[in-house]
């Protein structure tokens, strides 16, 4: 399959068959974006000013550590201040909004189906899982385990399936594949899902293997520079580090038109200010110098931004994803857009150890609601618990069910004819009844749409919400199988793993 595909291949039945050897059809879900809610905006323009001139006084009076000699001979030759015995450039105020003036505010992140192109613009949100979990609870056997290419592949058939997920990542990597792990996972997913894949890779080797495989797949590299089917996660070193592999394969993405999310990981209080603004002053700093050189070297190249700035738990060090003072949750995503960048916002995450957890419910719920009004363009958080290590199906099912839950609130309520049912209304008249009027019969089972909280024990009693989850995801990883690519791209990919397993594995 490529990407002249039509919108047939987001209907398609797709089979495949119950522990007796019947066929059972499932049919991928339509996607279901939010969109329609409004962006609470809650920093004023002053406040998001007074950010961006503390990012500026940052990258001009601190610098960035950059530990590559080609980015480093890029900002040299556009006029950022370079100290080749440190290696830290600092940035002139002018560079960095003349830089930042040519990335481009919408685009679009290109699927195999177009029915699941993602045009990243204003009012709607996509969704995806939690990224490099490496942990799984085996949803054959329940044993608990190191995450396998296997399971990359399993959970993007998951994914692949289900309307609240919009683009992959890789939930879980390929811990059986050693150093080559990331681009095994790409491999998994493309053969187990026809929408976008956002990977997770490293090193200026492994990035031209990458675009090689996202070649294959959209056919020529005119073809993924128009329609870019794959983009990546990069995340600078905090504090003010740029990473020469993380670095290097930034480049060599942008120079193919593959879009790149920087998204920071600075921790408060260890490697950030304590305090909110000059925390994400900082991640900001991180992520526009990497956008800063990606402008420079390739103008007009596509970048999302995420500059969170996690909170710890000051006794143990652990991240807290969700702390009672949820404080500063939408900075990050102003930040982005005050850039005029698209944004990649984190709204999900839970540190409950287990799955299917009171925690791991309260925290995800307030996260997607939270989402809502964050207006980022994309945002993750489906799938592991443990602080984004360890996946279940019950797990992604049960947030699945949340999103399913916060998207009907933005739903607009029809008032035609039909639905404010005058004339039912006159038939039935004072002291009667609904149930039997043949318009309740039309519209019974929408009235009320059946959480897992809600499915029946034989004895009338609401099952156990967790086992409903379980038992839910395990079915869709039992019976559906999507389209599978091409022998041809399947061959060529593995062609390439083979040769990327040779030059990069130690």
């Amino acid at each position: 399959m490529n990407t002249d595909e039509t919108d047939e291949a987001a209907e398609r039945s797709v089979v495949g068959t119950d522990a007796a050897g019947a066929p059972r059809i499932l049919k991928r879900q339509p996607l279901v974006p939010l969109r329609g809610a409004p962006n609470l905006h809650l920093y004023q323009p002053e406040q998001l000013q007074r950010l961006r001139e503390a990012t500026l006084d940052i990258l001009d009076t601190v610098g960035v550590r950059f530990d590559s000699r080609e980015a480093l001979l890029v900002l040299s030759d556009h006029g950022a201040r370079v100290d080749k015995a440190s290696r830290v450039v600092t940035f002139p105020p002018d560079l960095v909004l003349e830089a930042m003036a040519r990335a481009p505010r919408e685009f679009t992140l290109a699927a195999r189906a177009p029915a699941f192109h993602l045009p990243l613009t204003e009012g709607v949100t996509y969704a995806t899982t939690d990224g490099s979990g490496t942990e799984v609870i085996d949803w054959r056997t329940r044993e608990r385990r190191p995450s396998t290419k296997a399971d990359v592949g399993d959970i993007a058939r998951l994914l692949d399936y289900l309307p609240s997920l919009a683009f992959w990542w890789p939930t879980v990597t390929s811990c059986d594949c050693g150093e080559t792990g990331p681009l095994h996972d790409l491999d998994a997913a493309w053969n187990n899902t026809v929408k976008h894949l956002q990977g997770m890779f490293m090193g200026k080797a492994a990035a031209k293997y990458a675009v090689e495989m996202a070649t294959v797949i959209a056919g020529s590299r005119e073809a993924l520079r128009e329609r870019p089917l794959l983009s990546d996660l990069i995340c600078p070193v905090s504090p003010l580090v740029q990473d020469r592999d993380a670095i290097e394969a930034a480049l060599v993405l942008a120079s193919a038109g593959v879009p790149i999310a920087f998204h920071s990981g600075s921790r408060r209080g260890m490697t950030a200010p304590a305090t909110a603004a000059g925390a994400f002053a900082l991640a900001a700093a991180e992520v526009v110098s990497a956008s800063v050189l990606v402008q420079l070297a390739y103008p007009g190249a596509p970048v999302l931004q995420a500059p969170p700035a996690a909170r710890v738990d000051p006794r143990n060090g652990r991240v807290l994803t969700s702390p009672l003072n949820p404080q500063a949750r939408f900075l990050a995503t102003a930040l982005a857009h005050s850039w005029g960048v698209p944004a990649l916002g984190a709204f999900g995450g839970t540190d409950a150890e287990l799955p299917g957890t009171w925690q791991s419910g309260v925290e995800q719920t307030e996260a997607l609601v939270l989402a809502v009004f964050d207006g980022a363009e994309t945002v993750a958080g489906f799938g592991l618990t443990n602080v984004y290590t360890l996946f279940s199906p019950e797990e992604m099912m049960l947030d699945h069910d949340i999103y399913m839950k916060v998207s009907s609130l933005l739903g607009e309520l029809n008032t035609d004819e039909e639905q404010l049912a005058l004339d039912v209304i006159r038939d039935v008249g004072p002291g009667g009844h609904f149930l039997g009027h043949r318009h309740t019969r039309r519209h019974m089972k929408e009235a009320a749409l059946l959480a897992v909280s809600h499915e029946l024990e034989a004895d009338g009693h609401y099952r156990d919400p967790v086992e409903v989850a379980r038992e839910r995801g395990e079915a869709i990883l039992r019976d559906y199988r999507p389209e599978p690519l091409p022998d041809d791209q399947s061959n060529e990919l593995t062609r390439i793993l083979k040769a990327a397993d040779r030059e990069l594995r130690r």
